[in-house]
Order: structure tokens, then C-alpha cells, then sequence
């Protein structure tokens, strides 16, 4: 579990700069990514939702954990236009971007980093 807390705050401008550099087509789901949803949940928030998510949306808190993996935050809006706290966690290498895992938090589970 302490591999898993953030160890380090990081600039969103610096994120999103990072990010950048890969294109649509580096970026990966991995099996692991949508193993908390159920079948239902698996047809709206697809890969390419949290691709668009990742490429074009500017998260608020940005924070690298102890495993080297980023949680990267965002304000998101769903269909029906409630407002939910999104916690996606990524790992970043030299070919790829992977999204490790995503999920909804409360406002009082956002950390204080």
C-alpha cells in the first residue's frame, strides 16, 4: 500500500507537456484497467474515453507514487452532466503510455500533497 501513496506533487503544465509527447496510438489500456467496473460501466468509459481524457483534458492535481506510476486527477463531467472527481493512474515509459487503473473519488479522498 506505500508503494501506491504519492510521494511527489508535479506541475499539470509539466504533466501535460509530458503527455504531449506521445501520440493517440502509444497510449494503452491495460488488463488491469477495468477490473473494478461492471459490464455496464465497461461499455461507457472505454479506452478511448480515457485516451481523450488523458490527451486533451487538464487534470488539477498531478502527483508521482512511490512506484513510479503518476495519479493524475481531473474534474469530470459523465453524460448526465454529474460533476465526479476522476483518479486515473498511469505508468509513462520511453514507447508508451499505459493506464494502470482509473476510478471515482469523493472530494475528501483527494490528497493534500
Amino acid at each position: 500500500m506505500f508503494e501506491t501513496r504519492i510521494k511527489e506533487k508535479i506541475e499539470v503544465e509539466d504533466f501535460k507537456n509530458l503527455i504531449k509527447k506521445y501520440q493517440k496510438e502509444q497510449i494503452e489500456c491495460t488488463t488491469h484497467t477495468f477490473f473494478r467496473l461492471s459490464t455496464t460501466q465497461r461499455n461507457f468509459y472505454t479506452c478511448e474515453e480515457l485516451t481523450r481524457i488523458l490527451l486533451k483534458d487538464t487534470p488539477f492535481l498531478v502527483g508521482t507514487q512511490f512506484n513510479g506510476n503518476y495519479a493524475v486527477f481531473y474534474h469530470y463531467k459523465n453524460k448526465e452532466n454529474e460533476k465526479k472527481t476522476l483518479k486515473m493512474i498511469i505508468s509513462v515509459d520511453i514507447r508508451k503510455v499505459n493506464i494502470v487503473t482509473f476510478y471515482f473519488i469523493e472530494e475528501w479522498q483527494i490528497p493534500q500533497i
